[in-house]
């Protein structure tokens, strides 16, 4: 590791003679890690969580049979939270990509609570930062510095302030729901997180280790990694169908995972559609409940970028892979490149070359004329002549295997287009 730096424990000093940058309060994160000081750089509320409830869900796998009421009452609870951050957290909070009535609300703050993934305010805070700073030094989560650390080094590695770009969140600080709950977030954890999936099979049925493990530990740590997957997966597995510039990406495994999430590359060029998947037969669950809801007035004012733009998108990103595709192909030269000659210099130079005319453009037919399918009485038949006519249907409509090898033949442009 590197060596430890020897900046003061204080603040971070500017260059006393540059007036506008202002001193930073020193952050752990500003000093590289090393073995003395590795323990400062984790951070301590998160690492203990996202170690011990995988590790205590599997020796629960391991020690406690699955009851099939708990493993009904798994599933259920794993799309209620989860949706809670899809479509809470996600689509709602952090991308205003719809509205929703005030008990929906209130139902995904509590769905979401139980996911354990932290506080609206939080989670949207680092989201927007994400979404303004994708792929850069200011990025949560950035995708440049590993699938490791997007996924995970993130959270367990302690956030600089200093170093997350800034982001508006003053529309969640205004509403006093979001507020409390950023408060009381602890405990809106703990009973909707662990008491209550553990009660209601406890409670239910008798299966309170059942409920625990399975329903609670196993359960939050399969929506974690959906979750964690959209930062991590989305951004390496996939195609780039709407824009090639930043590392987001669409894929139907990163879709299944993540209850519809997985068209990120869709979402980050569009992300206030309140859509992930745009045709109707890819995975996007979390648009299912939105759209379904909306027939209730439950959620309202349902966000689609135009059709055509998006149709632009695609477009554009085709022509892109395209024009790649094609500068890997010798077209021949340029005919801005081509030098120009008036008709009867051409028909000079025709008299020592084996030089054509077609549509104002001068071929070198010497390499093709024993290669002619039509002979090689018509190519020498027409040296020094327009043969546009003939080419283009008057003898033969020539397919467009013809006109791509004429384009590697030729060597000038006529002054004017042609006799």
């Amino acid at each position: 590791m590197a060596a430890h730096s020897t900046l003061p424990p204080t603040t971070i000093s500017p260059d006393p003679h540059d007036l506008k940058v202002k001193p930073k309060k020193w952050h752990v994160r500003d000093d590289p890690i090393t073995w003395s000081n590795w323990y400062k750089h984790i951070n301590w509320l998160h690492t203990p969580l996202l170690i011990s409830i995988p590790l205590g869900g599997f020796y629960g796998l391991l020690t406690t049979p699955l009851a099939m009421n708990t493993a009904i009452w798994s599933v259920i609870y794993y799309f209620v939270t989860g949706l809670g951050i899809t479509a809470g957290h996600h689509r709602l909070w952090a991308h205003r990509s719809y509205k929703a009535s005030r008990p929906f609300e209130i139902f995904l703050i509590f769905a979401s609570s139980g996911a354990v993934e932290g506080s609206i305010r939080w989670w949207v805070r680092d989201h927007r930062a994400h979404h303004r700073y994708t792929d850069t030094d200011k990025d949560p989560y950035n995708a440049h510095k590993g699938l490791f650390y997007s996924h995970l080094g993130w959270m367990i590695l302690r956030q600089n302030p200093n170093a997350i770009g800034r982001a508006d969140i003053s529309d969640l600080n205004a509403d006093p729901i979001i507020r409390f709950q950023h408060k009381y977030y602890g405990l809106f954890a703990i009973v909707m997180g662990f008491l209550l999936p553990t009660l209601v099979a406890g409670l239910g049925w008798g299966d309170y280790w059942g409920g625990f493990y399975y329903a609670t530990l196993l359960r939050i740590t399969f929506v974690h990694h959906a979750t964690f997957c959209v930062n991590s997966l989305a951004h390496y597995l996939g195609e780039t169908t709407f824009d090639d510039r930043h590392t987001p990406r669409d894929h139907f495994i990163t879709a299944l995972l993540s209850l519809g999430e997985g068209y990120h590359n869709f979402h980050h060029e569009f992300p206030h559609d309140y859509r992930n998947a745009i045709r109707f037969y890819q995975y996007d669950p979390t648009k299912w409940l939105i759209g379904f809801l909306s027939y209730f007035g439950l959620t309202y004012h349902l966000k689609k970028f135009p059709e055509n733009e998006i149709i632009k998108g695609k477009i554009f990103m085709k022509q892109k892979k395209l024009d790649e595709e094609k500068s890997k192909v010798h077209w021949g030269k340029e005919i801005s490149k081509l030098p120009v000659f008036t008709y009867e210099e051409f028909q000079e130079a025709a008299k020592i070359n084996n030089w054509i005319c077609i549509e104002g453009i001068i071929h070198d037919v010497s390499s093709f004329i024993d290669e002619h399918p039509g002979g090689r009485s018509l190519l020498t038949t027409s040296i020094g002549k327009d043969m546009t006519t003939a080419f283009n249907g008057g003898v033969y409509d020539h397919s467009n295997a013809a006109r791509n090898l004429m384009s590697t033949l030729r060597v000038g442009v006529i002054a004017g287009g042609g006799e």
